[in-house]
């Protein structure tokens, strides 16, 4: 039986904006929250079963749906496509002069996150640390799902100052404001807090190669020699054809940012070791929306003893330009390997 594409199959791909553009009009329309208030009230039914991503979704329609327009001149011309294009105040930027606004996007954040890091709350071998910091920490949804399912864990969610009353905010509503703590910094300009376990959740993919490498370099030299560094993006298979969210989130870099991608496993696990980890292995998470484990981690110890890597799909180290970073996944041993 042929491989090749049939025509329904071609037009499916083509005309699939038509579906999500449904979906994401729904979203707008508040269709889901009505109908979730029966028979439970909206909050009672998404914390029920983990619908949390309706805030990215929100994001996608009104911000992403129109830019992604400008897919083919960015893949032409390696150029970002949002706000900054049209000669607006970029979107970070006045994204955090509008607490309401920042509110909403952190939300968000969570939305695409809440599946990996309830996984890596419990998948982790969080009863061999005592202290942890979430890097880029938003909301600081995985720093409260580390806490409320590790009792024996203090914390920091480290981000920017205009973070600080919305992680607060989210910690104390989750009831372990004993546990955390907020630290507000710039992980470029500013040293980072030194914990156990260092955690970057979708960071590494919004910079360069060189930033990268730089950030896991700082990671390094903030951790003990028993530390752990975890890493966890929609990261792309090494062999660059299961993953197609991974594929499609480094576009989205592409769309979004002026040097950022998604990357593999092996790279990951690369530039872990080129920074001074001994040890690094992959691993999928086991929580990936519609029974794919997109969401993934990965994890490296110092020299001392040796460091494990979580994750999933990536990109290979040779190709580090932006857009023709190629983009894959494959399947990455679970075991400890050895320094």
């Amino acid at each position: 039986m042929s491989d090749d594409p049939t025509p329904d199959q071609i037009m499916e791909v083509g005309l699939g904006f038509w579906a999500s553009k449904t979906l994401l009009s729904a979203v707008e329309m508040e269709l889901f929250t009505e109908l979730a208030r029966h028979p439970e009230s909206g909050e009672a039914l998404r914390d029920r079963l983990g619908l949390y991503i309706g805030g990215i979704l929100e994001m996608a329609n009104q911000r992403l749906y129109r830019f992604w327009g400008g897919l083919t001149e960015a893949l032409r011309t390696g150029q970002l496509q949002n706000e900054a294009k049209s000669g607006e105040m970029p979107f970070f930027q006045a994204l955090y002069a509008d607490p309401a606004r920042l509110k909403g996007f952190l939300a968000a954040m969570t939305g695409l996150s809440h599946g990996a890091n309830l996984a890596i709350a419990r998948q982790f071998p969080w009863h061999e640390h005592e202290t942890f910091v979430d890097i880029g920490t938003a909301q600081g949804d995985l720093a409260v799902q580390i806490a409320l399912a590790n009792e024996h864990l203090t914390g920091v969610g480290f981000d920017l100052p205009e973070v600080a009353p919305i992680f607060e905010d989210y910690v104390e509503h989750n009831g372990v404001q004993e546990r955390l703590r907020f630290a507000a910094g710039d992980f470029f300009a500013d040293d980072l807090p030194k914990a156990d376990v260092l955690v970057m959740g979708h960071i590494l993919h919004d910079w360069s190669l060189d930033e990268k490498r730089k950030l896991i370099s700082k990671a390094h030299e903030a951790l003990p020699e028993e530390g752990a560094l975890i890493v966890y993006e929609t990261i792309i298979d090494d062999d660059r054809s299961k993953n197609a969210f991974g594929l499609l989130m480094s576009l989205n870099m592409l769309i979004e940012t002026e040097h950022g991608f998604d990357y593999t496993a092996a790279d990951c696990m690369g530039w872990m070791t080129d920074a001074g980890f001994s040890r690094t292995r992959a691993e999928p998470d086991r929580a990936g929306l519609n029974g794919h484990r997109r969401e993934v981690a990965a994890r490296a110890r110092t020299p001392a003893s040796g460091a494990d890597c979580y994750a999933r799909p990536g990109c290979t180290r040779e190709h580090s330009r932006r857009p023709g970073v190629r983009l894959g996944l494959q399947e990455p041993s679970v075991s400890k390997g050895k320094p």
